[in-house]
């Protein structure tokens, strides 16, 4: 059987840890396009990416997972379109500690809203240990809000395994959609 890859994405606001996730997890060195941040009242970190981040990793049954992180400022929402073309999955991240949270949460589940209805995508809570509001279930509730199901996982982004848990639990619905379609196929 010929080895597969499949096309994942990181997405959330700025400064949420996509370009983190992706250098926590690669197994190349990680492309970034980060340029200088022009919007320190938005955020006080000093680059933003403008286009993207890469990186890979390789499974033991030789397929490939090609991560994309997408720009977290909207005026680059764009290259969330571009980037989101034959993605087969979406890990959201927010960080718990912005002035809003579950707004991230709503404006990211609704750009990813195909993915998230075909039960392609996973939420990543960032920063929960230093900010315990709003909590799981929150985030839960604003999901059904939006007629979407999601696994929603408090991570540490700087935490290999925490990355890998999203990217497992994600590869593991990929897996059950594309085998539910395959059924489905059969059946018609």
């Amino acid at each position: 059987m010929q080895p597969r890859e499949y096309k994942l994405l990181f997405t959330g606001s700025m400064g949420v840890g996509k370009t983190t996730a992706i250098a926590a997890v690669s197994e190349i060195a990680p492309c970034s396009t980060d340029v200088a941040n022009n919007d320190r009242e938005g955020h006080a970190k000093a680059t933003t990416t403008a286009a993207l981040d890469y990186g890979e990793v390789f499974l033991e049954n030789g397929d490939r997972l090609r991560l994309y992180g997408t720009p977290g400022q909207t005026r680059f929402d764009f290259m969330w379109k571009i980037l989101g073309q034959g993605a087969l999955g979406v890990i959201i991240l927010v960080d718990n500690s912005r002035p809003d949270p579950l707004a991230d949460l709503r404006d990211y589940a609704r750009a990813f809203g195909d993915l998230l209805a075909a039960s392609r995508a996973v939420v990543g809570i960032g920063r929960t240990e230093s900010h315990s509001t709003p909590g799981i279930d929150d985030y839960h509730a604003a999901m059904d809000e939006l007629g979407y199901a999601a696994p929603i996982l408090s991570v540490d982004v700087r935490r290999r395994n925490d990355v890998l848990m999203l990217l497992d639990i994600l590869f593991h619905q990929i897996e059950a959609a594309e085998t539910t379609q395959a059924v489905n196929m059969e059946l018609s």
